[in-house]
């Protein structure tokens, strides 16, 4: 009889303590399957100039940042403030890749463009992945992300949500000047 007992109670307490575990951890920092590991490669058209063309191997030997976003996107109009200011200290490249969402929600090129007119660009180039291919390959399932980049294209980290300025400051500023060395 006692071990007919002892069973529930164990999977509870073992249940109970996944359950604390869970409740302490950042819900920004899901782990990715491709942190390091070779980011996947792309080669997709310039935002600005679609006869233009760039990919992940035109950043190899450079640590960099690489930010999807959308002008759908409410979390990506709350950061973008704060790319710009960012991206004015040269500390990292900050390169953009404006996706579609769906099929009947998708960034068209002027509205993308004239929405970085407006506020501000912080982007060293932006690329306009039309199909949202690209963003299915790095495992984007919701903007805006970003993924820090090392110079042999291995992503070392990636932010889900907005980046903030502690995430700034005390996560992808540190990497990004340690990889650097």
């Amino acid at each position: 009889m006692k071990r007919i007992l002892l069973l529930p109670l164990g999977l509870f307490i073992a249940l109970v303590g996944f359950l604390l575990i869970g409740l302490h951890r950042d819900p920004h920092e899901v782990p990715s399957p491709l942190i390091n590991k070779p980011a996947p490669p792309f080669q997709l058209p310039q935002l600005h100039d679609a006869a233009k063309t760039f990919s992940a191997q035109d950043m190899r030997g450079k640590v960099w940042l690489l930010n999807f976003w959308g002008t759908w996107c409410i979390a990506c109009r709350e950061e973008h403030p704060l790319l710009v200011e960012y991206a004015k200290s040269n500390a990292v490249p900050i390169y953009g890749v404006d996706y579609k969402y769906s099929n009947d929600n998708s960034d068209e090129r002027a509205a993308a463009a004239q929405f970085l007119a407006e506020v501000g660009n912080p982007y060293t180039l932006t690329v306009y992945d039309a199909d949202g291919r690209i963003s299915i390959d790095y495992g984007v399932y919701g903007a805006p992300e970003s993924f820090l980049i090392d110079k042999n294209g291995v992503i070392r980290f990636k932010q889900i949500g907005p980046i903030t300025e502690d995430v700034w400051n005390n996560k992808i500023l540190p990497l990004a000047k340690q990889l650097n060395q």
